[in-house]
C-alpha cells in the first residue's frame, strides 16, 4: 500500500511539472549602471574640455535607451541629439560610428539602407561599450570637430578595468 502510494505521488508530480527542452537557458548579461554611465559622460566632457571644446555626451544601454546625457556650458543645442544618435548607432552597429562612416563614403549599400532608420548616424564620434565580445551599451560626443571619438576613448579608459 505504501508502495502504491509512492508511485502515485510520484506520478502525480511528474505530471504536474512543466517539460521544457533541453537546451533551455536563460540569457545571463551584463548591463550598465548609472554610476558607469555617468563617469563615461563625465569623461568625455571633460577630456573635451580640457581640448577646449564644449560637447555633449550621451551613454545608452543594450536597448539603445539613453542613461545618461549631459552637454557642457557653452555646447551647441544639436550637440546633444548628434551624441545620443552617434551612441545609439555605436551599439546597434557593434563597431564605432568613425568606421561606420567610412563605410557610408565607401557607397556601402547596406550603410546607405540603414541610415534611412530612425537614430541612425553615420557621423564619427560613437563608440561601442563592449564587455569582452559583448556590446552592453554606446557612448557618443559631439561638439569637438575631428576629436569627438578620442573624448569618447577617455570616459571609456577611465573603467577600462571594469569593463573587461
Amino acid at each position: 500500500m505504501l508502495r502504491t502510494r509512492v508511485i502515485l505521488a510520484s506520478a502525480a508530480i511528474l505530471a504536474l511539472t512543466p517539460a521544457t527542452p533541453a537546451s533551455a537557458q536563460l540569457l545571463q548579461h551584463k548591463d550598465l549602471s548609472l554610476s558607469i554611465a555617468l563617469t563615461i559622460a563625465t569623461g568625455a566632457v571633460d577630456a573635451c574640455k580640457a581640448m577646449g571644446y564644449a560637447t555633449s555626451a550621451v551613454v545608452v544601454d543594450r536597448d539603445g535607451e539613453v542613461i545618461v546625457a549631459m552637454r557642457a556650458d557653452n555646447a551647441g543645442p544639436h550637440t546633444m541629439e548628434n551624441a545620443r544618435r552617434k551612441a545609439y548607432t555605436a551599439r546597434s552597429v557593434r563597431t564605432s560610428t568613425a568606421a561606420y562612416a567610412k563605410r557610408f563614403a565607401e557607397n556601402d549599400p547596406v550603410v546607405h539602407q540603414q541610415v534611412t532608420l530612425p537614430n541612425v548616424i553615420a557621423i564619427p564620434g560613437g563608440l561601442p561599450i563592449k564587455v569582452g565580445d559583448d556590446v552592453i551599451g554606446g557612448a557618443g560626443a559631439s561638439g569637438s570637430p575631428g576629436v569627438d571619438e578620442p573624448c569618447v576613448q577617455a570616459g571609456l579608459d577611465k573603467l577600462a578595468d571594469q569593463l573587461k
